[in-house]
């Protein structure tokens, strides 16, 4: 949603925002009582008036027991919902918290009470409020850890999680824009003091956006590099399907997870490292393995093929990752689950 950040979101705005969504039977709105997700609140409340019928409408407020304004900024989210007809439940995160990693940690309990209550009312998608500023910061946080094209496409407009469906409905809507919404409908907010705190990634790389942004590196060019990476990253995976429809034809007694080599190291290195991660994925014992080490692996392998070419050696390398054994022969690379680990005599 291009246009003035300056200007208020109107309802026909507001209409197009949440078009993808007005066939779906419940959706959990998760607001905080910050400006991003009060707004959400307001924009999703007149969106389901003016349509009359659609999606039950349940506002979720979790409560990370981390700063004792939060309680009080739950009740004030439970009575402006009521004020817009919606249901209000106040989830909290207990138990003792984490000294280090405390913004990841808590994210990870509110997606999970947040598919709890959706899994409650019988809603197949959760809302949030992630707008076009925290698009950009989180493509600067991947662009600083040096991720891949999928690692820049960043957040998605809509995200399978826990059950559930996560919603990003205002992605391409500023921060600045949901604050004049509020403002033209009288409606105060809170700010949480740890969005500023030096301590945390986020806070440290908004501070740097103004400096950015007069280099012409502003939230809408960074979230046009995610929207241009998530497309690239769509293309590349279909072409990974393609190849790996293609290595399966060969596997006429072989194994699953068993490919030609020469056909495997005749594939583009992108698409070879795709193919390790999903075949890992698939046979590991330890889930999705991190992309640096299946680069590593793709370039051991190479290397061993390489070395190998000439001595004709029946095995060239064998090595494990992610819980799989990663075998390579003369002609074959073969990706199967490692024996399980013996426990350690005491």
């Amino acid at each position: 949603m291009a246009g003035n950040d300056e200007a208020p979101i109107s309802a026909r705005e507001a209409k197009g925002l949440f078009a993808d969504w007005k066939a779906v039977p419940a959706i959990v709105l998760a607001v905080s009582g910050g400006p991003d997700s009060l707004a959400l609140m307001w924009l999703a409340a007149r969106w389901r008036k003016v349509l009359k019928r659609g999606p039950a409408l349940v506002v979720v407020t979790v409560d990370h027991g981390l700063r004792p304004e939060a309680a009080r900024e739950a009740r004030a989210v439970k009575r402006l919902a009521r004020s817009l007809g919606l249901p209000h439940r106040t989830l909290r995160w207990t138990g003792d918290k984490p000294t280090t990693g405390l913004p990841a940690a808590a994210r990870e309990a509110r997606y999970r009470l947040l598919a709890q209550a959706a899994r409650a009312v019988g809603a197949t998608h959760i809302m949030t409020a992630h707008t076009r500023d925290d698009q950009a910061e989180t493509v600067l946080m991947r662009l600083s850890r040096g991720s891949g094209v999928a690692g820049l496409a960043a957040m998605a407009r809509e995200t399978p999680r826990d059950g559930a469906v996560l919603a990003r409905p205002l992605l391409d809507v500023s921060k600045q824009q949901l604050i004049a919404t509020l403002t033209k409908a009288k409606i105060a907010f809170a700010t949480d003091p740890s969005n500023a705190d030096p301590r945390f990634t986020r806070p440290r790389l908004r501070e740097l956006m103004p400096l950015l942004a007069a280099e012409g590196c502003d939230s809408r060019n960074l979230a046009r590099l995610a929207v241009r990476a998530a497309r690239a990253d769509a293309a590349l995976e279909l072409l990974v399907d393609g190849a790996e429809r293609f290595l399966t034809l060969d596997r006429a007694g072989h194994p699953s997870g068993s490919y030609d080599a020469t056909t495997f190291f005749g594939l583009a290195a992108e698409i070879r490292i795709r193919l390790l991660l999903r075949a890992l994925a698939r046979a590991g014992r330890e889930g999705r393995p991190e992309l640096g080490k299946v680069e590593a692996l793709a370039a051991a392998l190479e290397r061993a093929a390489a070395a190998a070419a000439s001595d004709r050696r029946q095995i060239k390398s064998k090595q494990t990752l992610a819980g799989a054994v990663i075998t390579l022969t003369q002609d074959r690379l073969l990706i199967a689950p490692a024996p399980p680990r013996r426990p350690r005599a005491d």
